[in-house]
C-alpha cells in the first residue's frame, strides 16, 4: 500500500500523512462514514478529516480516541503506518541508486542515465 501521492514525490514523508492514510484506510474499509467515527471519537468531523488528509497532527490522546471508535489497536496503526513508511522509503531509495554500464564497469550518475534513457 502507498499512501496518496507519496510514491510520485520527492520531498519527505510526513508521519502524519502517513498515520491519516491508514486510519482512512481503516475507516472506509469498515464502510464508515466520517461522522460515525468522529462522533465516536468526539472530535469534530471537520478535524477527522483533516487528520485523515495529513493536514492536522493529531495528539496521542485524540489518536487514542480515533483508534478507539475505529475499534483498532493504535499499536495497529503505528505498524501499518511504519510498513508504509518504509515501503515508501526502500523504493526511493531503489530509485536513486546509481547505473553502471556492465561493459565498462564505469557508474552513470542518474541525471545522465535518465538522459540516455
Amino acid at each position: 500500500m502507498t499512501t496518496s501521492g507519496q510514491a510520485n514525490r520527492r520531498e519527505p514523508m510526513l508521519l502524519r500523512e502517513v498515520i491519516g492514510d491508514v486510519l482512512r484506510q481503516a475507516r472506509t474499509g469498515q464502510g464508515r462514514t466520517l461522522r460515525e467515527v468522529s462522533d465516536g471519537a468526539r472530535v469534530s468531523l471537520g478535524y477527522l478529516s483533516e487528520v485523515e488528509r495529513g493536514r492536522k497532527e493529531p495528539s496521542s490522546e485524540l489518536l487514542g480516541a480515533i483508534c478507539g471508535a475505529l475499534e483498532v489497536p493504535l499499536s495497529q496503526v503505528l505498524a501499518d503506518a511504519a510498513e508504509q513508511m518504509l515501503h515508501t522509503e526502500r523504493a526511493a531509495a531503489d530509485r536513486t541508486v546509481a547505473n553502471i554500464d556492465v561493459a565498462t564497469k564505469v557508474v552513470i550518475p542518474q541525471h545522465l542515465a535518465m538522459a540516455v534513457a
